[in-house]
């Protein structure tokens, strides 16, 4: 019996890990999560593509890789896939971080007495039509949602239907989960080129492959909060690393933040102030380790 409930145990265990990828999973107890690589471009290949394969959102992979043409980068080109990230100093145990000014959503959760973190990249609001900042909750899971259309969104395109039902032409894609700030929905899409990017008119996309295994790990009543921390700061092995992504943040902004974050972890004697200038200059949207 007893060995039937291990054997039960390690079942439920690898399904939150088939949830949560293409999405890894990784340690709660890290503030720098991932690892960086790098690939070689094959003909024919954009970054947008590149980015999607590897679960990366499409402003990721520019930030990362600049000079570089993203829809015509070259054949035999070696990129950088930026699957690194500090994890935001907002993140809660049980709850949802979207970090608007990277692009990204983490969920932390425990399983077994282990703290896990998985990641997505996400699309989300245009200017004039922002994600609001601030903290909610999850109020409803809905799978092959129908979408109400906004009458926003009707006045822009009069042609579309009050109501669009689920299908390949729906564009909340298979799943959704709505927030206490009703209008705004976490889900799926049928235009996955808009992950990575200020497109939506304020709800939060994922990658059509992602949004099933979010929506099964996330339960109703799961807090979310949505932040911009266009700066984070963490450290892994000894070493201190910041990440500074390219929001509408100033770059004195930038420095306090910076600062701030690390008084509080109390890792500011232990950094170079070169090195912290150049990637709040840099902007790159991956971990700079700035150690002295």
């Amino acid at each position: 019996m007893r060995f039937a409930l291990q054997c039960l145990a390690a079942s439920a265990f690898l399904l939150i890990l088939s949830c949560a990828a293409l999405a890894e999973v990784y340690s709660g107890d890290a503030t720098v999560i991932g690892n960086r690589r790098s690939y070689r471009i094959r003909a024919g290949e954009s970054l947008v593509e590149v980015a999607r394969r590897f679960d990366l959102g499409y402003q990721e992979m520019v930030a990362a890789n600049p000079g570089i043409d993203p829809f015509a980068p070259g054949s035999g080109i070696s990129v950088t896939i930026p699957t690194e990230w500090i994890v935001p100093a907002s993140l809660k145990w049980g709850g949802i971080v979207i970090n608007l000014s990277e692009m990204r959503l983490y969920y932390s959760f425990s399983f077994k007495g282990a703290r896990l973190i998985a990641s997505f990249p996400i699309g989300i609001g245009d200017e004039g039509k922002d994600t609001p900042v601030g903290t909610f909750r999850v109020i409803q899971k809905i799978e092959n949602p129908s979408w109400y259309v906004p009458q926003s969104v009707k006045m822009e395109k009069p042609e579309l239907p009050d109501v669009v039902p689920p299908g390949p032409d729906n564009p909340l894609g298979t799943h959704a989960m709505r927030l206490s700030e009703r209008t705004i929905l976490i889900h799926g899409t049928n235009k996955p080129w808009g992950v990575g990017r200020r497109v939506s008119h304020g709800c939060i996309r994922l990658y059509p492959e992602d949004i099933p295994r979010l929506y099964r790990l996330v339960a109703v009543g799961t807090p979310v909060t949505i932040v911009m921390e266009p700066v984070k700061v963490g450290e892994r092995n000894g070493r201190v690393f910041a990440e500074v992504h390219d929001d509408r943040s100033s770059s004195a902004e930038n420095i306090e933040a910076a600062v701030t974050l690390l008084n509080e972890n109390i890792l500011q004697d232990r950094i170079s102030t070169k090195k912290l200038l150049r990637a709040i200059m840099e902007k790159k949207g991956v971990p700079v380790d700035i150690s002295r």
